[in-house]
C-alpha cells in the first residue's frame, strides 16, 4: 500500500504544489450558467476536475457547497470525488469533522476507508473537542494510506483570541498556545507513521497564507514532517509569488489553496487561470 505521504509528494513534485478548490458558490454556479441545484454542482465540479487533471496534483472539494442540496448534492460529490481519484489526482475533502468515540470514527470511515462511497485521499479535521478525539481518525487514515489535515491556525480573525490562548492541560509545555498544542499533540503521529523516507506524514494542518504564525504561538517544530494546507491564497490576499517569505523554511511543505481566483475566470477560463498561478508558483520557487 502505498502511503499518503509518497503520493502527495509524487503529485507535488510532478506538478507543482497548487491545490485548486472545487467550491460551487451560489454566485459562481450563477456565473457558470449553471443552474442552483445538484446538478448544477455536479457539472461544476466535473470540468474543475477536467481541466485541473493535466495541471495540477490536488484537488480540495468543498463539502458543504455539495451538501446542501442533501442526497442529491452527495452523489454529485461522489461523482466528483471519484473522477478526480480516477484522474490520479490527490483528493482532499474540506469536510472539517469533528467529535468523539464512535461517531468520530463513523466520519473516519465515511471519508477515508477504502470503498466508501466518499472515499477521498485525506479530509480535514477539527480538534476542538481536544487532539486526542482525532486518534481513533489518525489512526484510520495510517491504516489505509489516507491522510487528515488539522485546522491549526485558520485565517476568520475571531479565531486568533481562541489559537493564541496558553493552554492550561498537564501536558502541555508553560505558556504553549493551543494552536501550537494542538499542532504537537496531532503531529506526533508522523513521527511514528512516516514511511520509509518520505517527507510528509499522514498529518497536516491547515495553517491559513494571511495568518502570523508567531502571532499565533505556533512553531516550526510542530509542524515537522506536515504537510501544510494554506488557504487564503488569491481572492483573500495573500500572493502566491510571497509564499516563500511567508512560510520561511516551512516552504516546501506548502499546498497553496486557490479557489475563486481561479474559479472566477469562469468555464472557459479556468484552465488558463490554473496555469497562470502555476507560474506565480514556480516564480515563488526560484525567487
Amino acid at each position: 500500500m502505498t502511503s499518503f505521504g509518497s503520493r502527495l509528494a509524487a503529485a507535488v513534485d510532478a506538478r507543482g504544489p497548487l491545490c485548486v478548490g472545487i467550491d460551487p458558490h451560489a454566485s459562481l454556479l450563477d456565473a457558470w450558467g449553471l443552474p442552483a441545484s445538484a446538478a448544477g454542482v455536479r457539472e461544476f465540479g466535473l470540468r474543475v476536475v477536467d481541466a485541473a487533471r493535466t495541471r495540477v496534483g490536488v484537488v480540495k472539494p468543498q463539502v458543504a457547497f455539495f451538501e446542501r442540496y442533501g442526497s442529491a448534492g452527495y452523489a454529485a460529490l461522489e461523482e466528483v470525488i471519484g473522477t478526480a481519484r480516477a484522474a490520479g489526482l490527490v483528493v482532499i475533502a474540506d469536510a472539517k469533522r469533528g467529535d468523539i468515540g464512535t461517531t468520530m470514527d463513523g466520519y473516519a470511515e465515511a471519508w477515508l476507508a477504502a470503498g466508501s462511497p466518499l472515499e477521498s485521499d485525506a479530509v480535514t479535521v477539527s480538534p476542538y473537542l481536544g487532539p486526542d478525539s482525532l486518534r481513533g481518525t489518525i489512526a484510520t487514515a495510517v491504516r489505509a494510506g489516507k491522510g487528515v489535515y488539522v485546522l491549526a491556525a485558520t485565517s476568520n480573525p475571531e479565531a486568533a483570541g481562541l489559537q493564541s490562548a496558553e493552554v492550561t492541560a498537564v501536558d502541555a509545555e508553560r505558556g504553549q498556545t493551543v494552536a501550537d498544542w494542538v499542532a504537537q499533540r496531532a503531529g506526533a503521529a508522523n513521527a511514528s507513521a512516516v514511511v520509509g523516507d518520505d517527507r510528509f506524514g499522514p498529518v497536516g494542518f491547515v495553517v491559513g497564507a494571511t495568518v502570523e504564525r508567531a502571532d499565533l504561538g505556533l512553531s516550526d517544530a510542530s509542524l515537522h514532517r506536515a504537510s501544510i494546507l494554506a488557504p487564503g491564497f488569491g481572492a483573500q490576499g495573500a500572493r502566491l509569488r510571497d509564499l516563500t517569505e511567508r512560510f520561511g523554511p516551512l516552504a516546501p511543505q506548502v499546498l497553496a489553496s486557490a479557489s475563486r481566483s481561479i474559479l472566477g475566470a469562469g468555464p472557459d477560463g479556468i484552465g488558463a487561470a490554473i496555469d497562470t498561478h502555476n507560474s506565480e508558483l514556480q516564480d515563488a520557487r526560484h525567487a
